[in-house]
């Protein structure tokens, strides 16, 4: 079956289609794609994934047509970026 692999960086986007056994996991899926090879920098012990945008296990069996998704960390605290002020979106 054919399915999705897919990690962002800042810099680089990549999106690749696979296929795959029809009981492939999401670990296997990310394994198979190579995609670890290309960015070195993933870590999948401490990333978190998910299908299509939900939060899934490693273990997670895929679907038909699934993208998996490999999530970065958040680098900076919501709290602390200034908001940026659209354009007659004043509240004043």
């Amino acid at each position: 079956m054919q399915i999705g692999v897919a990690y962002s960086e800042p810099a680089q986007q990549l999106w690749l289609r696979i296929e795959v056994p029809e009981d492939a996991t999401v670990q296997a899926a990310i394994d198979q794609s190579g995609i670890l090879r290309k960015f070195s920098g993933i870590d999948i012990a401490t990333c978190s994934v998910g299908i299509f945008g939900k939060v899934a296990q490693l273990d997670a069996v895929l679907k038909p047509g699934d993208r998996v998704e490999i999530y970065r960390a958040i680098t900076a605290d919501p709290a602390t970026v200034p908001r940026r002020v659209i354009a007659g979106d004043d509240d004043d």
